[in-house]
């Protein structure tokens, strides 16, 4: 069981650039994604490698109700969001990310 989690900067910045367009899009939107993106982390903190590996030790959860997926790895048995991907952009944009 892993006990915390990080996220890059990008990550950070793409997750509340998404909860200000759904927010905008209608309220309480925004708040509803939050709360599955939570949702996700305390999954992978129960069952860190239950999300299929996207390419080497990168992982990939998919959200359910939105289209984003939560990019991770684990280094040091810690979770770190790389990114809180759209699954419409483009595969792999994130790679370099730390």
């Amino acid at each position: 069981m892993t006990s915390t989690y990080s996220f890059a900067p990008e990550a950070r910045e793409e997750l509340l650039e998404a909860i200000r367009y759904y927010e905008s899009e209608s309220p309480g939107l925004g708040a509803a994604l939050l709360s599955e993106v939570n949702e996700g982390l305390n999954k992978l903190l129960e069952f860190p490698k239950s999300a299929p590996v996207l390419r080497g030790r990168v992982r990939s959860k998919p959200l359910r109700r939105f289209k984003y997926s939560l990019i991770y790895s684990l280094p040091e048995g810690n979770i770190r969001v790389l990114a809180v991907m759209n699954q419409k952009r483009r595969p792999f944009y994130w790679r370099g990310r730390k």
